[in-house]
């Protein structure tokens, strides 16, 4: 049964959502630039080089166009969906274009702030990409008369400010768990074709190589840059795993029937990605967290009924409301504590630093 507390029918709705700002919806940055200005690579120049030259050659340059297929597909398969199932599909599209283009602004906005000509060069690039996947998502909401107004998106969603290393940690993972997701829905109905359900997922594949490249962007910055991995940044690192995987996990639960469409379970799933992002990130982080651990499973699970309690409590409104949602709150931050505080795994960092997207 689907876990969302509003539905989305019109092109208001969509806008309305995308702007919201909730303990799992995807938020909008911006850092300071002057200090991004100081940042140095030159301890790992040729392999900085050599990812500006895959950057450069943009082979993805003409994959976000949809082909003749692409329509009849819609065609077929959408009107076949339950009224519960196209909600959380369009959720997800929403969801999805929202945080495609936080990285399209934040690294359009470092880019205009800099002079710094290795980080100008890789934001200029990375903008270009995000910007290429928030528009084909976009077509696809238009397809159902939704369409987000970029425009205003950008005007009216607040932003969070972040410290340099703050955005390095968290868009580090950010850009390798979405490729960790979108390879292992790929993979999934590559195997299983008849759960195709919309075509955008032909797409997948080419397209999460972008999200792992800028992934790899930002490991570049922090292996030049050691301190950033050692020492009290160490707690933040673990603050932000926790804090990634949380949200992804409270999130995929508010949409079972997403996954259970594509024959995937969500905590399954959900474990699938962690899993994977464990690995990829030994290229950086010196600590993982024991995904495993029994109490850090219980702990994600708990966060999620505090999540559909806190939008219960809202939903019912008034004082009591107000004071039942503070409530829920304060369990969400003492779960939250008891998670971080759990022990993680050590991990020495790779001895190559590039990864290839082998998964």
């Amino acid at each position: 049964m689907s876990t969302l507390t509003a539905t989305i029918e019109t092109a208001e709705d969509a806008n309305k959502k995308a702007v919201q700002d909730s303990m799992v919806s995807p938020r909008f940055y911006t850092t300071d630039f002057n200090a991004m200005d100081r940042i140095d690579v030159s301890a790992l120049r040729a392999e900085w080089d050599a990812m500006l030259l895959e950057y450069e050659g943009d082979n993805n340059h003409d994959h976000f166009q949809r082909d003749e297929r692409f329509a009849e597909e819609v065609a077929q398969t959408m009107p076949k969906l339950s009224p519960e199932m196209r909600q959380e599909f369009i959720d997800f599209l929403v969801s999805s274009l929202t945080s495609e283009f936080s990285g399209c602004i934040l690294y359009n906005e470092i880019r205009k702030n800099v002079t710094n000509p290795d980080i100008k060069q890789l934001m200029t690039y990375m903008a270009r990409d995000e910007s290429r996947h928030a528009g084909f998502i976009n077509q696809s909401l238009r397809d159902f008369n939704l369409g987000i107004d970029l425009g205003d998106l950008k005007r009216t969603k607040a932003y969070t400010f972040f410290k340099p290393k703050f955005i390095f940690y968290a868009t580090y993972l950010s850009e390798k768990i979405g490729y960790a997701r979108y390879i292992t829905i790929y993979r999934q109905l590559e195997r299983n074709p008849d759960k195709r359900f919309h075509p955008i997922f032909r797409w997948f594949e080419r397209w999460c190589n972008d999200e792992f490249r800028h992934g790899e962007s930002f490991a570049l910055i922090m292996r030049a840059n050691p301190h950033l991995l050692r020492g009290l940044n160490l707690y933040w690192i673990r603050f932000f795993l926790l804090a990634v995987y949380a949200t992804m996990y409270v999130r995929d639960h508010t949409r079972p029937m997403l996954h259970e469409a594509m024959g995937l379970h969500s905590t399954e799933y959900d474990y699938a990605v962690f899993r994977m992002t464990n690995e990829i990130t030994k290229q950086v982080f010196p600590v993982a967290l024991d995904i495993d651990h029994p109490a850090f499973r219980a702990g994600l699970t708990q966060l999620f009924e505090v999540s559909q309690a806190f939008d219960a409590a809202r939903q019912r409104g008034g004082v009591v409301g107000k004071v039942l949602q503070g409530w829920q709150a304060l369990r969400g931050l003492y779960t939250f504590g008891r998670l971080y505080f759990l022990p993680v795994v050590s991990q020495p960092l790779t001895s190559e630093i590039r990864m290839q997207p082998a998964w």
